[in-house]
């Protein structure tokens, strides 16, 4: 009887380690240098939020900025086609695999500082064009230094920490209105703006019930940008804002969310940043 047991708990311990730790099954892909890829990989490296984390003093995307969390201190990565310190021997199903799914080429678990929670919402397409725009930049060797995290924090336990993500994150609503829709998937995924916008528990996952009324991070409180907290901005209030960084006031943001207007918001089609403002406004 004794035997069964242990044969049925190995059993059990077998399928949950395929259930946690098995590499997403992606398509083979290659990366494009069509112009057009390229250019509308431009476009969505600006939109993800790329260039804000991953610049360096030089320009270039070669990384090394360290993010403070409570978690200890993440240092964001080299992104340019180097082949060595970056991406340059990456493939485009290494790209999505990063993208979407937070997993390396060699199918290690990255941490949520990187956020691929967000970016799992946008298509196959879109990730391999960001793929193309990387790609076409000048390699620049520079070798990132290993996350400074407490030795209780892991890789591997990343498994688990998705899959309580994914009971926790809850069924996005649809929106009737095209241009909100359009707001939502820059906001909430390709922005990612809840990312620092929303508070977290203690094992550092949204709060989905309370997303965009702000977050506590080591160095201040991020404002929350919920429909509450804008009731008395206009959406003209909010596209100008997402546009060159002034509030109704007449002030000036300062602070880590200056280089997000730069090189994000800043950079987006009017249209685009119209649609962020009606989401926040009226699509929460």
């Amino acid at each position: 009887m004794k035997g069964k047991i242990v044969w049925a708990l190995a059993i059990v311990g077998i399928a949950l380690g395929v259930w946690l730790f098995s590499s997403p099954d992606i398509t083979d892909y290659s990366i494009s240098d069509d112009p057009e890829a390229v250019e509308r990989g431009r476009y969505l490296v600006h939109a993800a939020g790329c260039i804000s984390c991953h610049i360096n003093d030089d320009g270039s995307l070669s990384g090394g900025m360290a993010i403070e969390s409570p978690f200890g201190t993440f240092y964001a990565s080299n992104i340019t086609p180097d082949p060595e310190s970056g991406i340059g021997n990456w493939t485009g199903t290494d790209v999505v695999r990063a993208l979407k799914h937070g997993r390396s080429p060699t199918g290690d678990f990255y941490f949520p500082a990187f956020p691929y929670r967000s970016y799992a919402a946008m298509s196959d397409a879109e990730a391999l064009d960001i793929a193309a725009w990387l790609m076409a930049q000048d390699p620049v060797a520079n070798t990132i230094p290993g996350h400074d995290l407490p030795g209780w924090v892991m890789r591997w336990q990343m498994a688990g920490w998705n899959k309580l993500v994914d009971f926790a994150e809850p069924e996005m609503p649809i929106y009737d209105d095209e241009q909100i829709t359009r707001g939502a998937y820059l906001t909430r995924y390709l922005g990612h703006c809840g990312e620092c916008h929303s508070p977290r528990n203690s094992l550092g996952i949204i709060k989905y019930d309370q997303e965009f009324a702000g977050g506590d991070m080591p160095d201040g409180h991020v404002a929350a940008i919920n429909a509450s907290a804008m009731e008395k901005w206009s959406e003209d209030d909010l596209a100008l804002f997402l546009f060159i960084g002034m509030k109704p006031d007449g002030e000036f943001v300062g602070g880590k969310m200056e280089p997000v207007i730069e090189h994000n918001t800043g950079q987006l089609t009017d249209e685009d940043r119209q649609a962020m403002a009606a989401f926040l406004k009226r699509g929460q």
